[in-house]
């Protein structure tokens, strides 16, 4: 039981969701990062994320891509709840 505790708990990626600062007051996590990457979006060039969600909608619109669509949420919310605080 110990060994597999162990198995499991050296198999979590923990930090795949803690946000980093990527400049321009943007924060994405690595797995968001990794799936714009995936569909060549060039996040690290925007001036907002309201800019990366116009391109994401933009993708989104000419095909359903389940892990890009989950993106689009998270950050629409962070978006949200930005814009809510001010």
């Amino acid at each position: 039981m110990d060994e597999y505790i162990k198995e499991i708990s050296n198999s979590l990626d923990l930090t795949s969701n803690f946000l980093e600062d990527i400049g321009n007051g943007i924060f994405l996590s690595k797995k968001e990062m990794e799936v714009l990457d995936k569909y060549n979006i060039d996040y690290k060039n925007k001036s907002s994320l309201k800019s990366i969600l116009l391109e994401i909608e933009s993708i989104l619109n000419e095909e359903s891509l389940e892990d890009l669509d989950l993106v689009s949420e998270s950050i629409s919310e962070r978006v949200y709840y930005n814009d809510i605080n001010k």
